[in-house]
């Protein structure tokens, strides 16, 4: 891991340019997104068949009610009552994300609404293959059957002809009907244009990788996404002289294991903690199955940062605008109203991003990366939901506004537009 102090004359620098390499690396992935999109878009199943077949070693994108139930009664009841719980908890948070719509009626009669009404069909994307994610699974559902949409579609691949059983459960538990055994760039463009299998949806959520992030970004337009870069992940911790390091170490790897894009962050006005936090990495990762994917995050991307100044720790912070934060810190309190970008705060010793990760406190886990926190949130029911205006004119109403929009008109040079109003004007 690169080590570097705050006091360099070249920090803010340094800090840039390693934030910018991997960013860059993100983006060079749009080239060989953009030839797939073009042959989904052209040849349909049969170029999504081709890439499964390719990446996953599937040879059917659609599984049988049977695969699923049969996968489903494998699974083990104590994932099922963990995953009957997350469910309960991000239900219950998300719930009360509710929205009301607006009327009123002014002195003129006038009649003006805001109205909420729920996107009428969302795909969730749910990384698999050789990994398994139920919990991205709850997630991205959840908050959409809060927002009462009808039609949700699971985007999950399996890995030769296999779907995980957790997240088949899951998707069951969340009432979804249309599950597609495709994943990657392939299967966004699928769910945004359309095969003869799928039909496309209004919009496409839910964490990925690099490929499924550029993917995305390719689509919008034509299909509605987040507003943020969800994925690869990202976490920051801040920690002082009471952190315990073998903890902090393991906060990290946890976040490492994601992908080797993924990207952890330790700052620190002690450098002994850094150093043995430092040590305690290398002595852990020798004890967790994704050892070498977590190795290159944190080799490729993970920084320690040395500085004493908290008023500088919180201009890090903003500046790298984190997917995690944790707060490690007994005095976090004094932090909290001073950092404005991050996707999720994790604050005192106890709150580990890894439980986050789960929903057990109930609140999303797919949140901006890449510095998108800067101007964007976490999934919420909001993302699943568009406001339409309503309005009512009275004749008294246009009567008494209606000059001063047509002196407005007029001076911006639109008389198409104060002529259909002097029509009205004086109507019987």
């Amino acid at each position: 891991m690169k080590v570097i102090s705050a006091k360099n004359k070249n920090f803010d620098q340094l800090l840039g340019n390693l934030l910018s390499k991997r960013k860059n690396r993100l983006q060079s992935d749009y080239i060989s997104v953009k030839n797939i999109i073009k042959d989904v878009k052209k040849n349909g199943d049969k170029a999504l068949v081709k890439y499964e077949k390719r990446f996953n070693k599937n040879k059917t994108i659609i599984p049988t009610s049977k695969n699923i139930k049969d996968s489903i009664k494998s699974l083990d009841q104590k994932v099922k009552k963990a995953i009957d719980a997350a469910y309960n908890r991000i239900y219950k948070f998300h719930s009360l994300q509710k929205f009301g719509d607006i009327s009123y009626v002014d002195k003129y009669q006038n009649k003006v609404k805001y109205k909420y009404v729920p996107l009428e069909s969302v795909a969730i994307y749910v990384p698999g293959s050789k990994v398994s994610y139920p919990s991205s699974v709850l997630m991205a559902a959840i908050p959409a059957i809060v927002a009462r949409v009808k039609r949700i579609v699971m985007i999950n691949p399996g890995y030769k002809g296999k779907q995980n059983a957790a997240v088949l459960y899951a998707a069951k538990r969340c009432g979804i009907k249309e599950i597609f055994s495709i994943g990657g760039p392939s299967a966004i463009a699928a769910l945004a244009y359309g095969t003869k299998s799928i039909k496309p949806v209004n919009k496409i959520v839910g964490p990925g990788n690099s490929y499924v992030a550029a993917a995305k970004k390719e689509v919008f337009g034509d299909v509605g996404i987040e507003l943020m870069t969800a994925g690869p992940s990202e976490i920051l911790v801040v920690c002082d002289n009471k952190s315990n390091p073998e903890w902090l170490a393991s906060d990290l790897i946890a976040q490492a294991e994601h992908d080797p894009f993924a990207q952890c962050v330790l700052i620190s006005k002690d450098k002994n903690i850094l150093k043995k936090t430092k040590h305690e990495i290398y002595k852990q990762l020798k004890d967790i199955s994704r050892s070498s994917i977590a190795k290159k995050s944190l080799t490729t991307n993970g920084i320690l940062i040395y500085e004493n100044s908290e008023k500088k720790i919180v201009e890090i912070i903003n500046k790298v605008g984190p997917e995690h934060l944790e707060l490690n810190i007994k005095n976090y309190k004094s932090l909290i109203p001073k950092v404005k970008n991050a996707g999720s705060i994790c604050l005192g010793k106890y709150a580990v991003m890894a439980m986050t990760d789960y929903g057990v406190p109930g609140t999303n886990h797919v949140l901006p990366t890449n510095m998108t926190s800067k101007y964007s949130s976490g999934l919420s029911v909001s993302e699943f939901i568009k406001k339409i205006s309503y309005i009512n004119l009275s004749k008294k109403g246009i009567e008494t506004l209606g000059p001063s929009v047509i002196t407005l008109a007029t001076n911006e040079g639109l008389d198409g537009h104060a002529k259909s109003i002097e029509k009205r004007l004086g109507d019987k």
